[in-house]
Order: C-alpha cells, then structure tokens, then sequence
C-alpha cells in the first residue's frame, strides 16, 4: 500500500474542501469497522483519509422539531445507550443493536452503515421506515434527502464528490405510533441479514392505521421503501387480512439474488414472515403509546 495522507478536520467545511480537492481517492474515516477491513484486504487504496471523529455536528445527539438530529459520526452504543431516543424510535434502536458485536458497535456509526451502501445494512431499512431525512454538506452547500435515496447499488451511493453525510433527521414521534426492525440470519448473532423487515406505523383515535412506512433489506441491489406493503395497511386495524396482504405486497417487491445465504425464493418467501412480523411488533407498540 502506498503512503496515506491522513487529516483530521474540526469544521465540515474543512473536511469538504479536503475531500473536494482530493487527487486521487478519498475515504472518510469514522469508525473505521468497514474502511480498515477493505484496506487491508486491498479492496480500496485511499490517498487521503479524512477522519471525521472531530467534527460536533457529526457526532452529537441533539432534540430537534420534536424529533432527534443524530450525527453521522455518532457510535452505534451512543445511539442505543440514548434512553429518549431509544423509547422515541425503539425499532431503529433494535437495528443499531444488530450490528456487529458491542466492540464493533463501540466504533461502527449509523452513517458509515449507510454509506458502506451494503444492501443488507441493518440501519437503513430501519431509518427508511422512520422516515429519515440525511443532511448532506458538500461544496454546494447543504441539501436534504431522504435516506432511502441515498443508496443506488451494492457499494454505490448518489453522493456528489465532495460530499459527506453529516447527520439524520428523525421526526416527531406522534402519538399512538410504533416502529419496529427484524432481520433473519443463518446464526444466532454477527451474521449478514438474510432478510430484513422495518416496519412504521401511526393508529388513529379508533384504532385505525392512518400512517406507515415498510422498507426490506437484503431482497434488492439495495433496502427498498414498499409504499405497496404500506398501503396495505393503511385504513385496517392491521388485522390478519391486511398483514397478509402487506405480506404479499411486500414479497411482489423483492428482487434478490441467490447466495449461500439463501435463494431467491427463500428470500422472497422470507421477506413477507419477517415483515408481518416486524408489523404486529410495531402495532403492539403504537397501541401502548398515547
């Protein structure tokens, strides 16, 4: 490996410009649990590293518009260990809890699970459901995206050169509402999701769905929003017929691969399970608020 120039900016601003005036490659280092495994493996030779870890923006948990501004640099053990945000977003906080073991999560952040723009990221079907919104800086400024827009492929994101993911954005919890993530894998822990299931929903006053998202994870070339399965659900009870067809919904949607994971069909039969399953969880838990 050739020589690194490493630099470790206080602004993002300045971090912008290094990584906007790179020559050659340029990486942002975090938590280093997917760049350093690429490096040494000589999958990636970065020129320059940009450690990020300095940047407040990028590593505070902060209220916001009656929801939670999360800094994309922030450790997946400070998000789980946040006690308001954990009972505001409990099934983000189970995917947080998903990733790696606890020295991983220690070091691994939600935003280098974004843009490490695997399709079986535990974080992104579970922030897509909740509706996240990425702030991302870059040398034209700042511009806000939804999380499910950001990554286009295994590996690839629709980040411009220059630009670095600097927080999410999660809303107002509003009242009678409950979100939950699922994944199924071949082990009982530290494994890559087979499938994964994140599932948001809001009850009216009668007990009604009125609001809900559904992503999946690992069943496309990247975590996909279901506005299909979510329709489903809307305007029921979320009874045994509308989790059924949020099932189907959400099985006419997958498009996977076959691996030693498992096959397309497994995957695609797999899917609809998890996401009943992730939908009565988040149901249970949208009848206990008020």
């Amino acid at each position: 490996m050739s020589e690194i120039r490493y630099e470790a900016p206080k602004t993002l601003e300045a971090a912008v410009a290094l990584l906007s005036g790179a020559k050659g490659l340029a990486r942002m280092l975090a938590g280093g649990t997917d760049l350093l495994i690429q490096m040494r493996g000589g999958r990636v030779e970065p020129e320059l590293l940009v450690d990020i870890k300095g940047i407040p923006e990028m590593t505070s948990i902060v209220a916001e518009s009656g929801g939670f501004r999360i800094g994309a640099a922030v450790s997946c053990m400070e998000l789980v260990e946040h006690e308001a945000f954990a009972k505001a977003w409990p099934g983000v906080t189970e995917a947080v809890n998903l990733i790696g073991s606890i020295q991983v999560r220690g070091r691994a952040t939600v935003g280098g699970n974004l843009c490490n723009a695997s399709p079986a990221a535990d974080t992104v079907p579970a922030m897509i459901a909740a509706g996240a919104v990425v702030s991302i800086v870059g040398p034209n400024g700042r511009r806000e995206v939804r999380v499910e827009d950001i990554v286009t492929g295994p590996g690839k994101t629709s980040l411009a050169k220059g630009e670095i993911v600097a927080s999410f954005l999660l809303p107002r919890r509003l009242p009678h509402a409950g979100d939950a993530y699922l994944r199924f894998i071949p082990r009982t822990e530290m494994d890559i999701a087979v499938v994964g299931a994140g599932v948001n929903l809001t009850l009216d006053e009668q007990g009604v769905c009125s609001q809900a998202r559904v992503s999946l994870g690992a069943v496309a070339e990247r975590a996909l929003l279901v506005s299909e399965a979510a329709a489903a659900l809307i305007g029921t009870k979320v009874d045994a017929a509308a989790l059924k067809r949020m099932g189907a919904a959400a099985s006419a949607a997958c498009r996977p691969i076959d691996d030693k994971r498992g096959t397309k069909e497994y995957r695609i039969k797999v899917a609809a399970v998890m996401a009943r399953r992730a939908a009565e969880i988040a149901l249970d838990r949208a009848r206990r608020k008020n």
